[in-house]
């Protein structure tokens, strides 16, 4: 996923250096990225769904809060070079031993340049604006078929969510086999956007053979619940914030999925 949230970190023709946008985004903390807060891992149990059932994608297991998580020392990824950084942690409190050779990892990068990654599914990224890539790696899944996915909460504009956008191609050589671009965008005249290919893969490097199809779920005001407060949205927006929240959802219950060599990426 890339964005570029010129709501929440000012980005734009003033916008300052990738590096001191790198140095800001891991001040956010795991679990307060690209102006959006990764809340929750997921999973679901898709051993009794069908493949075309789409209001669900299986029963749910309890979920894992990254709040609950303990990180590494972020200094240890830092890579000046490359303009990023990966957050990897693992339940503070996992009795069942569940992540005891397993990891959940956020890869957040800035970009100073025009260009594409050299991995699928090779979305386009902008200068002044950064990436977020997802890994979990190694974790036993709770059930033979399990699903995983995240949930999202990410700061409406006044009293609305974010509009969730499709868009469709067939002419995209980066990417022929994936026809559609998500995105959310930020006001009638958008003031920020995050983008993403509806793909995640299930093998290392990931290609056509793993890919997963990755299904977002409506937005919806997220005021049932209090969110970790990120001292960067603070410092923007004070604490008054109005959250919007969804899921996304990496897998089907047919096909490759995590089950085959426990490895998910996105």
């Amino acid at each position: 996923m890339r964005g570029s949230v010129e709501h929440s970190w000012g980005w734009g023709h003033c916008a300052p250096s990738p590096l001191l946008l790198l140095t800001l985004l891991l001040f956010a903390a795991p679990f307060g990225l690209l102006g959006e807060k990764t809340r929750q891992l997921l999973e679901f149990d898709s051993t009794n769904v069908s493949d075309t059932a789409a209001k669900t994608p299986g029963t749910p297991y309890p979920p894992y809060s990254l709040a609950d998580f303990s990180w590494n020392n972020i200094t240890d990824s830092l890579d000046p070079a490359t303009l990023s950084a990966t957050f990897q942690g693992h339940p503070m409190n996992d009795p069942t031993r569940t992540f005891a050779n397993g990891s959940l990892a956020f890869r957040v990068q800035a970009f100073s340049r025009s260009s594409r990654p050299a991995q699928p599914p090779r979305l386009l990224h902008t200068a002044d604006t950064c990436q977020l890539e997802v890994a979990l790696v190694g974790a036993s899944p709770r059930g033979n078929r399990s699903l995983f996915g995240l949930e999202v909460a990410t700061l409406g504009q006044g009293p609305d969510c974010p509009s969730m956008q499709e868009q469709h191609s067939i002419d995209d050589e980066y990417a022929p086999a994936i026809f559609q671009l998500d995105q959310l965008l930020w006001g009638s005249l958008p003031s920020g956007f995050a983008q993403w290919r509806p793909v995640a893969y299930s093998q290392k490097p990931g290609g056509r053979e793993s890919a997963l199809p990755c299904l977002a779920s409506p937005l919806h005001p997220a005021l049932a619940y209090p969110l970790p407060q990120s001292p960067i949205v603070r410092a923007f927006f004070g604490s008054q914030n109005n959250f919007c929240a969804f899921n996304l959802t990496f897998g089907a219950s047919t096909g490759p999925g995590y089950w085959d060599q426990h490895y998910l990426s996105w």
